[in-house]
């Protein structure tokens, strides 16, 4: 499917905008630049924390003489909102931020985004370049970050609840979920207070070390059949919910209480460590363990994309060029803990050497190796993978809030998945 079999999506148009920021590290001679007519101002769009930050993106316009306009929306959810709304038509960002588990939906429509020049293949992980080439044979998207799981802990809190806090000790307390299932049932029995962060997290992470999901590569929608995926709900609601802050990341009373010191542990791919630290700058305590239930998951991970129909192709596509660079992607990761996806990023001595101080000076660019070496999975990712994963969790935090039994929930699903 491509352009021409683009549906309209009905979803709302608003973007939570957390900011918009013009850099202007060096004046332009005029409103347009010297490459084709382009303008001198290129516009970007992310969400979350990509680690472009002011000082880096002010880097780009002091060597290029190109300002940039970054707009950040909220929650991936929202970008994705705003990308399908006007893909094709006006009103995107000359550069596009879009995630991993909505990307394959975007590659249905790979014709409405510039292809990346030639001389660029070769620079990422072979699954993330291959994910990124469309049936053309054309390599469509420039890859940001990945995401290999660890698991972030309080050590305070655990030394409270009894627990090691070293964290060599901590990763061995997790091999596998059954194990960190019991941990968390006896951190909550102990201290009346919540293991983890969100039930929704243990869902993402469980799912992404299946093969298969809810389609397979044949495009057969197998969501409501998998015995898999069925077990991974039983198991977030049995195990997961009782132990869990919230049912979901990224509310208000979420951020909240991260601030606050409430929950003792997350399931931490890289790019959460710049979450963590932005949100909770005075809490004390917080490590990280090189390890993950049954050994290795990715969660998230990212793409910039060039909207075919923009006006500043030449900039914007200087622009994706040069910030997933490896070098660049190193700043990025120093910036907000985002995982390279170049491997020549990720045998950089800046990586493998990297101390996070935050974390109890945790060697997290190592660990970022060791957790990606664990990963033996590459879960298959259809185009309609956003719309079934959304709403299974949205059937957990029914599950979560009493508004639904366990039961009632998933067959809300079941009949969500047929009007798919």
């Amino acid at each position: 499917m491509n352009s021409r079999a683009l549906r309209r999506i009905g979803l709302v148009a608003g973007v939570a905008t957390t900011s918009a920021i013009v850099l202007a590290g060096c004046s332009g001679g005029g409103d347009q630049a010297a490459s084709g007519g382009d303008s001198d101002t290129v516009t970007l769009a992310t969400f979350n924390d990509f680690g472009y930050t002011d000082e880096l993106l002010a880097e780009f316009t002091e060597e290029t003489g190109i300002k940039v306009v970054h707009t950040k929306a909220a929650t991936s959810n929202d970008a994705r909102t705003n990308f399908f709304q006007k893909l094709g038509k006006t009103g995107l960002a000359d550069v596009e931020g879009v995630e991993v588990d909505w990307f394959p939906e975007m590659m249905q429509y790979s014709d409405l985004v510039a292809p990346v020049p030639d001389e660029l293949a070769g620079r990422w992980l072979d699954w993330k370049e291959k994910a990124a080439t469309d049936a053309e044979g054309n390599l469509v998207a420039y890859g940001t970050d990945v995401g290999p799981q660890a698991v972030c802990y309080r050590s305070d809190l655990f030394e409270a609840a009894g627990l090691p806090t070293d964290r060599e000790e901590v990763a061995k307390l997790f091999p596998t979920w059954d194990a960190f299932f019991q941990v968390g049932s006896d951190y909550v029995a102990k201290t009346g207070q919540p293991f983890i962060d969100s039930a929704n997290s243990v869902l993402q992470g469980v799912v992404n070390q299946l093969d298969v999901a809810y389609e397979e590569p044949d495009g057969t929608v197998i969501a409501t059949e998998n015995p898999d995926i069925r077990e991974a709900y039983d198991t977030v609601v049995d195990k997961a919910i009782p132990i869990s802050a919230y049912a979901g990341q990224w509310s208000d009373d979420w951020y909240a209480s991260m601030a606050s010191g409430q929950f003792a542990a997350m399931l931490c791919p890289p790019w959460m460590l710049g979450i963590i630290e932005g949100e909770a700058p005075d809490i004390a305590g917080w490590d990280i363990a090189n390890a993950f239930p049954e050994g290795g998951g990715n969660w998230g991970g990212s793409y910039l994309v060039v909207p075919a129909n923009g006006k500043n192709l030449t900039n914007a596509q200087k622009l994706a060029d040069w910030l997933t660079s490896p070098e660049t992607q190193i700043k990025a990761f120093n910036n907000a803990g985002t995982f390279p996806s170049q491997p020549e990023a990720q045998s950089s001595p800046d990586l493998t050497g990297s101390v996070n101080e935050y974390f109890n000076n945790a060697p997290s660019g190592q660990i970022g190796i060791d957790r990606a070496n664990a990963i033996t999975v590459t879960t298959f990712k259809g185009p309609k993978y956003f719309q079934f994963h959304d709403a299974l969790g949205n059937a957990i935090t029914r599950v979560f809030d009493g508004i639904e039994d366990k039961e009632t929930s998933w067959k809300t699903w079941v009949t969500e998945v047929g009007a798919f």
